[in-house]
């Protein structure tokens, strides 16, 4: 599948020393592939691909928490 292949370059990416504005588009681009996921689980309820979105989950909070307290500053 297409999408496991781009949430596992989502997983391997390294996110230290990167832009805010290359933080921004990865926290949309990580957004719009969980639901693209979630839009299979729904169908096949396939337990692989709950585990994916819950992992790419925690990095999406991970970069908007960074970019919330750039935000701040």
């Amino acid at each position: 599948m297409e999408l496991l292949q781009r949430a596992e370059e989502f997983e391997n990416r390294k996110w230290s020393r990167i832009s805010t504005s290359e933080r921004v588009q990865a926290s949309r681009d990580l957004k719009k592939l969980i639901l693209d996921i979630n839009e299979v689980y729904k169908k096949t309820r396939d337990q692989h691909l709950m585990e994916v979105m819950k992992r790419l989950t925690s990095i999406k909070q991970k970069v908007e928490k960074r970019l919330k307290m750039r935000v701040e500053v």
